[in-house]
């Protein structure tokens, strides 16, 4: 046992104290000897002891008569510390005692259940805030791992507020000037979602910190995660990820892949913004991050994040298509940002109009299903609106929500095409021409860009008015260039489009993506007599016991266009409807106004009309932006746009489009307005008209029309 530690003997024993014992009687000197002996080497100890305490206390005295301020000064912070200890202890216990179980809030499966009212007060839907609480143990370990990565990396190995990732964000939001990087745990998030309201106070965040540190000894760490992947708010009006992957990918947070756990892992930073139904190109991008961070905390390889990374998003959704679901997902999406993280019953009173919708709903998938499948069109979706207030009277945002619930009409960013002119036309107007001012339709080159008509035919001199209802391009590019694109964007934006437009000279043929409904509400000043609305779909929310939780208080912006400008352009829409591309969209006795739109190789169509009690907007297209055959404008759109608003205007009294007349203010088919301000209009480059690019010019389509 050579290698064995030996435990070494203890000093000091009861045998070696006999053995003294023992000794010292056998030899009486001895004793008395040894005891004087000790007592000699035991009194300088004890006496440099006793000095020494003696002088410790003789240097405090000393002190305290020198210096009293300092001496007072610091028995007054030991005693405010003191008090502040007990008033923090009686703070934790007043807060705690406050508290209810988080596991039963959590555990219980009834969510909160809201009413959704149409504009008559029927009911339009009745569901809950989508919640599902699943044990942890169940999940797959990717999901955890991706939740980790991006939320709190260091959840198992703080105690609830993680100091270094503090420090760590304060550093990176210091050098970025702006809050780039949170440092919230895991732990503190809960505690916020549990107890708290969103207010930013700091009287909330010293509860924040309580409940923090309450929770983490009252729950184990994977209790408190459980708790948060149950809890946390991931878009769409769901809660938890049980619930989000069933309204995304229409299966259960327990079979979501790598890919799909790293897009609800990237939801919480910001819902809204991070949805799939909302944006899967941002979506997408940001569940990108979310894989670079499982690569950099070591949970996953490089390999196996570019893989996942490489796979196409795909929407599905647990349910079915009935019940208005666009609509309804739009005003559940929204409450949180109208009410918060709210726990009662509530009742939504909208805007939208149950048979419009239905008819809109009905119309698009019967079109899509009949002459949309031979012409290869898949996809669209539809936004009927009050001109005077921007209320939703319907809203669908594809053929099927079941199989997409991703919404085409609030989400989807699409070229215009030729429906932007409107904007380009307006800016004219307000620059001194008119709908009777001549230009010339012929070939035109702007610093070597050189765009065609659909029909790769000139026309020569027209009026502005058939340039407009013809839907000829260079006109409208002419048009551009003399008034400025900056002149134009500002209509554009003036009248309602908030997307961020190309500073391009092809900005004139809408290469710029919009949405459908801001392009639709765009259009309500012509309708309206030149107020800019807010497209919106709730009015007011209550709860279910009476209480006023919001209410709409404002629905338009005020005068964007002058009346004599709304004159001229409803005489030049008008135009469109009645004989130019969007013929197909008139309706008998109801004067109505519109804007057809083709992109290239019909990759898109639209048709944007109004009337005097509606203006609605039409897109038609593929979710892989893969061509049509053939689409335009003027087809398939404006055919869907008559057969509704024939239907929605049979109990409609025929009105007039705002028309001021007045002492040398004629409209109704006469250009003597426009005459006489600018009779002629050669192009802003005659100089420059040469003969273009002929191969160029005879691609179809190439830069929209129709």
């Amino acid at each position: 046992m050579s290698g064995a530690k030996r435990r070494p003997k203890p000093q000091g024993t009861g045998q070696g104290r006999a053995r003294s014992r023992s000794s010292a009687s056998k030899t009486p000197g001895t004793k008395t000897t040894r005891a004087s002996s000790t007592a000699r080497r035991r009194t300088p100890a004890t006496g440099r002891t006793r000095g020494k305490r003696g002088g410790l206390l003789t240097r405090y005295k000393r002190f305290s008569q020198r210096h009293p301020f300092i001496v007072g000064t610091a028995k007054l912070g030991m005693v405010a510390s003191l008090f502040g200890m007990l008033i923090l202890a009686g703070a934790v216990l007043f807060f705690v005692s406050r508290v209810p179980d988080p596991l039963l809030a959590t555990l219980d499966d009834r969510p909160p259940n809201v009413t959704v009212l149409a504009a008559d007060g029927s009911v339009l839907a009745e569901r809950g805030l989508r919640r599902g609480h699943i044990r942890i143990d169940v999940l797959p370990d990717h999901l955890i791992k991706a939740v980790l990565a991006t939320e709190d990396r260091r959840f198992y190995d703080h105690w609830g507020v993680d100091v270094g990732g503090l420090i760590r964000a304060s550093y990176q939001n210091f050098r970025a000037g702006t809050v780039v990087q949170g440092g919230s745990t895991i732990t503190q998030q809960l505690a916020k979602n549990l107890f708290l309201k969103p207010e930013r106070t700091v009287m909330r965040k010293i509860e924040e910190l309580i409940y923090t540190v309450w929770l983490e000894q009252r729950f184990t760490k994977d209790e408190i995660l459980e708790l948060y992947l149950n809890r946390v708010y991931l878009g769409g009006g769901t809660y938890g990820v049980e619930a989000a992957a069933r309204h995304y990918f229409g299966r259960s947070a327990r079979d979501v892949n790598l890919a799909q756990s790293a897009v609800i892992a990237g939801l919480p930073k910001a819902p809204s913004r991070y949805a799939p139904t909302r944006s899967i190109k941002a979506a997408s991008a940001r569940a990108q991050v979310v894989l670079d961070n499982m690569v950099e905390a070591g949970f996953i390889t490089e390999a196996v994040a570019r893989k996942a990374g490489q796979q196409p998003l795909r929407l599905q959704a647990k349910g079915d298509d009935t019940g208005y679901p666009y609509a309804v997902d739009w005003v559940a999406a929204m409450l949180p940002e109208y009410v918060g993280n709210h726990d009662d019953a509530l009742v939504v009173q909208t805007t939208i109009d149950a048979r419009l919708q239905r008819l809109s709903q009905e119309g698009l998938r019967k079109l899509l299903d009949g002459k949309g499948r031979t012409l290869r069109a898949g996809e669209g979706a539809m936004v009927v609106l009050d001109p005077n207030t921007g209320a939703v009277r319907a809203l669908v945002g594809g053929r099927s929500y079941k199989n997409s619930p991703y919404d085409r009409a609030l989400n989807a960013r699409r070229q215009p095409g030729s429906a932007f002119k409107p904007f380009v036309y307006l800016a004219a107007l307000e620059a001194g021409y008119g709908p009777g001012s001549v230009a010339i339709d012929g070939p035109v080159s702007i610093r070597g860009w050189t765009p065609s008509n659909y029909t790769n035919t000139y026309k020569g001199r027209v009026s502005l008015r058939y340039a407009l209802d013809q839907s000829i391009n260079t006109v409208a590019v002419k048009l551009t260039a003399d008034v400025g694109p900056g002149r134009v964007a500002q209509a554009a934006q003036r009248l309602g489009i908030s997307s961020k437009l190309n500073a391009q000279p092809s900005r004139a043929l809408g290469t710029s993506e919009v949405t459908l409904i801001e392009l639709t509400g765009a259009y309500a000043p012509f309708a309206n007599g030149g107020a800019r609305v807010l497209p919106h779909v709730i009015t007011h929310i209550r709860t279910e016991d009476g209480e006023t939780l919001y209410t709409r208080q404002r629905s338009a912006v005020g005068r964007v266009v002058a009346p004599a400008h709304v004159a001229a352009m409803n005489e030049m829409m008008s135009a469109v409807v009645r004989q130019g591309t969007g013929k197909r969209a008139a309706i008998p006795r109801h004067p109505a106004g519109g804007k057809t739109g083709t992109t290239q190789n019909s990759r898109d169509a639209w048709f944007v009309g109004y009337t005097a009690h509606y203006v609605a907007g039409v897109w038609i297209g593929n979710d892989d932006n893969s061509p049509m055959k053939q689409v335009t404008g003027g087809s398939l759109p404006a055919e869907l746009w008559h057969d509704v608003m024939l239907a929605a205007h049979k109990d409609k009294r025929p009105k007039a489009l705002p028309s001021p007349r007045g002492p040398g203010m004629p409209w109704e088919g006469s250009s003597a307005v426009a005459q006489r301000i600018l009779p002629f209009f050669d192009g802003p480059n005659a100089a420059n008209r040469g003969t273009g690019r002929p191969l160029f010019q005879r691609v179809m389509g190439f830069f929209g029309g129709g």
